[in-house]
């Protein structure tokens, strides 16, 4: 007989003690494959998908998306061991699609036991088609949900559901209230629920009937057209007309006894995830780090030449921030009292012996801070392409908690924002942050001529307690000599 194993949300590393789910990549009833990704997650350090050490039929899911589930929380449960568990209950046509789509048995009841978030728990499988079951006399569609809050069980693990009847030669769903509609994620159950829709009433548009977000949003177009409650219209022909205008803000604002209206009103948004991740770093940087600010204006003339006759020469091409980057490296190496951090429990200086710099990037979840192992051991064209391959990974949410973590000095290019200065916080624990404005043309004595020559203007936020100001001048005027005159990096190559 099948057994039913239960998967928990893994340990994630780093300290992280909660995630959030941000899609499911499978559905009650799917067959799934050991190690197969069955869920992304968003976690305070990365978005990252969730492989499943199982191979079976998933008979439950826990949580909807956009939930927030804490370390060790039941994730899925799958159905490990005998064919039977999935076969027997999924008719011929799926059958039919699961032998084309491996000559093999359902997946042993083995797993990997791995569940490392972010790096997968092995070779990644090949992909692989999702397998719903055909609608048939005996099953309820899997693609519905967890509905208030219960996981919905496959009938293929309670061996239960409520009985069908055939009309003009089509199965129909259950005529019982508990039974779950098809729909294609929790989402749009939720949508249809909080204005009023009754997916019963729906025809779906996707595969077997799937109820997708298009169906339930053209019902609640029709709806708003004729002015009617959007249930009284789900059932009619989908009209495609304006979309509904958001409800958040049509809620009477509380007042106080005069009359007055309570502060406070307007959108809100929870702090979790990245956002709030990056909400209590900063916060606890004001709190606990003395930051002081100093800055200069270089000409980064000659620099932007090194620079065209470098790509000029062929090969890869050398980006700005690399060259910067390496000119931090060198300064670090002459000032290593600003590549350390503070343990403020032992109250000592911790200086470090390597350089793991850390550059802010922005993305669509927020302002991520990717770090490049062991930078003061790279030249140009690798720091490069490092920088390149974490700025892609930031921007398409992939970035593992290891490429968050371990910074010892922070580069901060604020210029591609079009500003010329800022006073950043520090990336705590860290102890200093360079940052770089953009570079412009302006007016510069150059050789004791007035010329117009390319500057830049740049930042060095410190801990104070790590150095004193001339410790924080001294690697600001070098990183400046750097900008100005590219040749002086050659004493420390």
């Amino acid at each position: 007989m099948a057994q039913v194993l239960e998967f928990k949300l893994p340990d994630l590393g780093e300290g992280l003690t909660e995630a959030e789910i941000v899609r499911w990549l499978v559905q009650v009833g799917d067959v799934v494959a050991v190690d197969q990704p069955v869920v992304e997650v968003e976690t305070a350090k990365a978005m990252v998908e969730v492989p499943c050490p199982y191979g079976g039929v998933v008979t439950a899911r826990f949580g909807e998306e956009g939930a927030e589930l804490p370390v060790g929380a039941p994730l899925l449960t799958v159905a490990v061991g005998e064919p039977a568990a999935g076969g027997a209950a999924q008719g011929p046509a799926a059958r039919s699609a699961q032998a084309q789509e491996s000559p093999t048995e359902v997946p042993k009841a083995e797993g990997s036991g791995n569940v490392l978030v972010g790096y997968g728990t092995s070779q990644a499988p090949a992909r692989r088609r999702r397998v719903r079951p055909a609608p048939t006399h005996s099953a309820v569609s899997p693609a519905a949900g967890p509905v208030n809050g219960r996981a919905e069980a496959s009938p293929t693990a309670t061996g239960k559901a409520p009985a069908a009847k055939a009309t003009n030669g089509r199965v129909l769903a259950p005529e019982t209230t508990d039974a779950p509609v098809p729909v294609i994620s929790p989402l749009v159950r939720r949508l249809a629920r909080e204005n009023g829709i009754d997916l019963r009433e729906l025809t779906g548009s996707g595969p077997d009937g799937l109820i997708l977000r298009a169906d339930v949003e053209y019902a609640l177009r029709a709806a708003a057209a004729r002015g009617r409650p959007a249930a009284q219209s789900a059932a009619e022909p989908h009209t495609r007309v304006a979309p509904v205008p958001a409800t958040a803000s049509q809620a009477p604002a509380p007042t106080l006894a005069g009359g007055v209206r309570t502060p406070l009103q307007g959108a809100r948004t929870p702090l979790k995830g990245v956002r709030g991740a990056v909400a209590d770093k900063l916060s606890r940087s004001r709190r606990e780090i003395p930051d002081a600010t100093c800055w200069v204006d270089a000409d980064a003339t000659e620099l932007m030449r090194t620079r065209a006759a470098m790509n000029a020469a062929g090969g890869p091409k050398i980006s700005l921030i690399a060259l910067l980057a390496r000119i931090c490296t060198a300064a670090l190496a002459r000032f290593p009292e600003l590549n350390s951090s503070v343990d403020t429990e032992a109250r000592e200086v911790v200086r470090f012996d390597h350089v793991h710099l850390g550059f802010a990037a922005q993305t669509e979840r927020g302002l991520v801070v990717p770090v490049v192992r062991d930078a003061h051991t790279r030249d140009a064209e690798s720091l490069t392409a490092e920088f390149a391959r974490l700025t892609e990974a930031a921007r398409a949410g992939t970035l593992t908690p290891a490429d968050l973590t371990g910074g010892t000095f922070t580069l901060n290019n604020y210029g591609v924002f079009g500003v010329d200065g800022s006073t950043p916080i520090i990336n705590h624990p860290e102890a200093a942050m360079l940052g770089v404005g953009r570079i412009v043309p302006k007016p510069w004595v150059h050789e004791g001529e007035l010329a117009v020559r390319q500057v830049v203007q740049l930042s060095l936020t410190f801990d104070h307690r790590v150095c004193d100001g001339g410790v924080a001048g001294g690697f600001l005027r070098y990183v400046a000599d750097c900008v100005e005159q590219p040749a002086v990096l050659l004493r420390t190559l």
